[in-house]
């Protein structure tokens, strides 16, 4: 069945801030629309989610005949009525697990997403992406243009089909920057449909409809968030996809996959901070918990082997410090499978990833205990200048004390070192084969030969080691090594998205600027009014850009006459449209009339008049030479002309002009310094 809507899903937490929205007034003349790539394309990334949309249809056709079954289970009461749809339902069930486990074999296809190069490395665990409908806003878009803003819904087809198209590109991204870029693109164009088209309290009435990135189970909702979130978390899942691509046998490829697997988790934090009440089961607390700890650890090993590219090979402390890095990598790891294993997650996730995470836990710290072997029993004992620098770094190396001698005597004495050196290979050799088996307990795991390969390597590297060490005469019996300290020396960075990153123009610019032309304001019909110029000018003060407010009206002047008032948006002026004007484009438009005056079209915002007849009460009572400016009631006409994200808070910062021309001075002087018009 399908899950109950959440209206409040993405209601802002937190400081919602990851990088500046760019507003730029209109799209560039002849900018072409980037595309993603071309889904029918016979590579391997693309097979594979051919397969995995084509797995998800049949998911939810699966799942809407057993909420039919179910409806009809509990209405009936014929007893062979309810035995018949009972196998029936049984059926269904069967087809759903089947289904599902088509899919979690898709999902743990890890070796699809990493790079073709002949080194081998540990392979990583890529998400796939998010699958959706496609979507037709043209008759809900064209509608609401012309209910709300007053315009022909026809003459905005141009930008509808444009953001469709931006929308069905960005089903297929590119795994590449460019694909990135194009995410990103569409979830800030996002933010403007939403402050043009989306009321809390009139949805539009367009569904988004979205499947579970690990179950392919169909969700959908009509909160514009759930779509936000659904594009954060493929713009993650692509990171991810990037990282298990980058060759990691260089030190060009590791830092891209460190920054990649960063951004990842990023987005997925970003993406558990900032939405809430979501209608799937990836978009949840617990499993982006558990996504941003995984994404944490690949960083984590990245790191691993980029020390061991720049680690000397037979230095005492560059060995301890790999040692060390392979005990971190163990640390997170352990701590990501035991986020695997709880109850709201454990269910959900894939066993063969719960399996490699299990797996790297035991074969990292095998590998922490190896290097610490490595630097006891291959490098040269310590000189007297080099001793107290290495007993420094030993004595923070284990988690406790070896027993035996004093350190200073275990570093200097070639036996006692090779002893526990012996000690440590033994405890490596039983972490090699513990990965093993759990290795093996897996079937999917099982076919992965490069994993397979780096596991027996390193096994046999160890076996190996152990017999060049091992003494037919050693009549002791080999210790227990205690643990090693985790530490790292490059701790990963949870990188944010930054929105800010790719500029984006509002498709809708020529509704007019969003701080007045949004779905939240409200406005009475343009008026149209004829104004002539007398002797001291058209009687107001005009304040601001895009769109110019009258500040202020001269009562019995020649605007008053024509019936302007304090609070309208000057929209047009002799025909022209002026409201993404500037402040001086308005003044010259004005002063360009000639005797037979100017036709201007201005609108009121609702709720504004009850201030604008206070003023004019108060004016009444001035002198004729003297208005005073009402700064609060000009300060709140600007605020509620502002149009923030009802999903997100954008740390924008206003550029609408705070010059006025008009600051409280006699009229007769404003009049001779043209601040009047």
């Amino acid at each position: 069945m399908m899950p109950p809507e959440e209206e409040n899903l993405g209601g802002p937490r937190k400081g919602d801030r990851a990088g500046g929205l760019v507003l730029l007034p209109g799209p560039k003349s002849g900018s072409a629309r980037k595309q993603g790539c071309d889904p029918f394309a016979q590579t391997q990334r693309s097979k594979l989610q051919h397969r995995r949309a084509r797995i998800n249809q049949q998911i939810n056709k699966e799942m809407r005949m057993r909420a039919g079954a179910e409806n009809l289970f509990r209405a009936t009461s014929n007893h062979k009525v309810k035995e018949t749809v009972a196998l029936e339902l049984s059926y269904v069930n069967s087809n759903l697990q089947l289904l599902k486990e088509e899919l979690e074999e898709l999902n743990s296809s890890v070796d699809v997403y990493q790079n073709d190069s002949e080194s081998i490395s540990v392979p990583m665990i890529p998400l796939g992406l998010k699958e959706t409908k496609e979507l037709d806003l043209l008759v809900p878009l064209k509608d609401f243009i012309s209910e709300h803003y007053g315009e022909e819904g026809v003459l905005f087809e141009k930008e509808i089909k444009e953001f469709m198209e931006l929308r069905q590109a960005m089903r297929t991204p590119s795994r590449n920057e460019a694909g990135l870029e194009l995410l990103m693109e569409y979830y800030n164009q996002l933010h403007f449909l939403e402050s043009r088209f989306f009321l809390p309290s009139k949805p539009l009435g367009v569904f988004f409809h979205w499947y579970d990135s690990l179950t392919g189970v169909p969700s959908h909702q009509r909160a514009l968030a759930f779509e936000k979130g659904s594009v954060l978390f493929n713009l993650g899942a692509l990171h991810t996809q990037i990282g298990a691509r980058q060759a990691r046998a260089a030190l060009p490829g590791l830092n891209q996959a460190i920054d990649a697997f960063q951004r990842a988790a990023g987005a997925f934090n970003y993406l558990k901070e900032n939405f809430s009440n979501a209608p799937s089961l990836d978009m949840s607390a617990p499993s982006l918990d558990m996504l941003v700890r995984l994404m944490v650890a690949q960083v984590q090993e990245c790191v691993f082997e980029k020390m061991t590219l720049l680690r000397a090979q037979n230095d005492f402390l560059a060995r301890l410090q790999l040692a060390q890095e392979a005990a971190k990598v163990e640390d997170v790891y352990s701590l990501v499978h035991q986020t695997m294993t709880q109850p709201h997650v454990k269910d959900y996730v894939p066993f063969s990833w719960t399996t490699m995470v299990h797996v790297k836990s035991e074969h990292f710290k095998a590998l922490s205990h190896y290097f610490a072997a490595i630097a006891l029993c291959d490098c040269p004992v310590a000189s007297e200048s080099e001793l107290p620098e290495q007993e420094k770094a030993f004595m923070q190396f284990h988690v406790t004390m070896p027993e035996g001698p004093s350190l200073r005597v275990l570093l200097q004495d070639p036996e006692e070192r090779r002893k526990l050196g012996k000690a440590h290979l033994k405890k490596a050799i039983m972490k090699h084969e513990e990965a093993m088996r759990i290795h093996g307990l897996c079937k999917i795991l099982r076919k992965m030969d490069i994993l397979q390969e780096v596991l027996s390597f390193a096994h046999k590297r160890s076996l190996s080691k152990y017999s060049e060490i091992d003494h037919e005469e050693d009549f002791f019996e080999t210790g227990d090594a205690p643990d090693i300290h985790p530490k790292t020396h490059q701790k990963p960075e949870i990188k944010a998205p930054n929105f800010s990153q790719v500029k984006v123009t509002d498709l809708f610019h020529r509704l007019g600027p969003l701080s007045v032309f949004s779905a939240k304001n409200k406005w009475y019909p343009a008026r149209r009014v004829h104004l002539m110029r007398g002797e001291n000018g058209f009687g107001f003060t005009l304040r601001g850009d895009s769109p110019v407010l009258i500040a202020g009206v001269i009562p019995g002047g020649c605007a008053a006459a024509a019936g302007l008032k304090e609070g309208d948006y000057i929209v047009s002026v002799s025909g022209r449209d002026c409201r993404w004007a500037k402040h001086a484009e308005v003044v010259q438009l004005l002063k360009s009339c000639g005797a037979d005056g100017v036709d201007v079209a201005v609108i009121t915002l609702h709720g504004s008049e009850a201030p604008r007849a206070q003023v004019d009460k108060k004016a009444a009572g001035m002198s004729s030479g003297l208005l005073k400016s009402n700064k609060e009631n000009s300060r709140k006409s600007l605020m509620n002309s502002k149009s923030p994200s009802t999903l997100l808070v954008w740390s924008k910062k206003s550029k609408r002009s705070k010059k006025s021309t008009y600051s409280g001075v006699p009229f007769t002087a404003v009049g001779d310094n043209e601040a009047m018009y």
